[in-house]
């Protein structure tokens, strides 16, 4: 998982940036009360994710065994093997990913969270029960480990897809995909804003994956380790994701509405919220260390290279917070070359930077990679800090 979750995670996240521009385009429209112009942004959503979920399900697969010589030519023919299980069956499952995450961002967008939550609360109820039997066997099912998960998960995005797809067919309420024309106008302006985030997204995942390969060069131990700790660390960055796509939301609204003094209002607040929150996450991660990397990993060696990570972890996870957030709203709000510029210094230059540094040239290991990563979300809230105090991003038009 520590090579095939990267991977997958690049994928997703480089080809899904065109939803900076669905967010804001679908966010001004329902500011503007243009539910025709909303809609039209949705179709045009919609069949670009199929499109580019399509080329990554044949290219992506196609690409598996030079992106593991490449990247973790170190980790050994067995889990490479148990890698490709996974991603042969993960990457054409990015088709039912983009439309499941499209679609639930539109409404966001249009202010309804209720109904993506219990959406992906539904996946969850089809996805554990599933990874468990098609991972180890229960039941009648068969025992098919790496590649099962990777079922049962593509299971759940199938599901989530169509129930979503149902709720967007009604014509009442805010967002729906019924209707036809406008779609190519739509489509132009928010590629325009997105154009930025593309970019960006492929910067920040060139310098993710330079920081996982040299974790990788300090073996499988280290690797077990920072998988763990990212498994811990998902609730931070997940609750960051939620925090950040609802200012996003509300930012978007109320520039649409002509509203730009309450749009920087919402900023600041939505910020504030997830330093909060994930302050509280991460006092929970300092006291109990042991306990919580226990529920992934057994091993006491894996643990104890874990346990003084974790307690960066906790320190950065109110940075992390409130620097997501920032970049959703500037996203939202079209300002998305700032966050382009931002993305390079502190992905980038800061983080790949930092850790050759204190990884290999002070030899911390993997307690010096998440130092690095902690300076990287650190120097990105002082950016984006600075630009949201000016009042520049607030002008943009989508």
């Amino acid at each position: 998982m520590q090579i095939s979750g990267p991977i997958l995670w690049s994928t997703t996240s480089i080809l899904g940036a065109y939803t900076v521009g669905t967010l804001a385009f679908v966010g001004r429209r329902v500011g503007e009360a243009d539910r025709a112009g909303a809609a039209a942004g949705l179709r045009a959503s919609l069949g670009l994710a199929l499109v580019l979920g399509a080329g990554a399900a044949v290219g992506g697969v196609a690409l598996i065994d030079a992106l593991h010589q490449v990247l973790f030519s170190g980790a050994g023919p067995a889990v490479h093997a148990s890698s490709r299980a996974y991603l042969e069956v993960a990457l054409p499952a990015v088709v039912p990913y983009l439309v499941s995450f499209t679609a639930s961002l539109a409404l966001q967008a249009a202010g309804d969270t209720r109904r993506p939550f219990l959406v992906a609360a539904l996946g969850n109820v089809l996805n554990v029960p599933l990874t468990l039997a098609l991972v180890f066997g229960l039941g009648p099912a068969p025992e098919l480990g790496s590649r099962g998960a990777a079922l049962a998960t593509s299971a759940s995005l199938v599901l989530q897809s169509v129930v979503l797809l149902g709720l967007l067919a009604r014509r009442e309420g805010r967002l729906t995909w019924r209707g036809r024309g406008g779609e190519r106008d739509a489509l132009r302006r928010m590629l325009r804003v997105a154009s930025a985030s593309v970019g960006e997204r492929v910067l920040q995942h060139a310098g993710y994956l330079s920081y996982v390969a040299m974790i990788g060069t300090l073996g499988a131990t280290a690797m077990a380790a920072n998988q763990a700790l990212l498994s811990s660390e998902s609730v931070v960055f997940l609750s960051a994701d939620g925090f950040g796509i609802a200012t996003a939301a509300v930012v978007a609204q109320r520039l649409g509405a002509g509203r730009r003094h309450a749009a920087s209002v919402a900023l600041r607040a939505g910020a504030g919220l997830a330093a909060a929150s994930l302050g509280a996450v991460g006092v929970a991660f300092v006291l109990g260390p042991d306990l919580l990397l226990g529920l992934f990993t057994s091993s006491r060696e894996v643990r104890d290279v874990a346990g003084p990570c974790l307690v960066v972890a906790a320190v950065a996870a109110p940075v992390l917070g409130a620097a997501v957030v920032h970049a959703d709203a500037l996203r939202g709000a079209g300002a998305t070359r700032a966050a382009l510029a931002v993305t390079f210094f502190g992905g980038v230059v800061v983080r790949v930077g930092a850790t050759a540094l204190l990884v290999f040239g002070l030899a911390l290991g993997l307690l010096g990679a998440w130092l690095a990563s902690t300076a990287d979300w650190a120097l990105r809230l002082l950016c984006f800090a600075r630009i949201a105090a000016g009042t520049r991003w607030r002008k943009r038009r989508v």
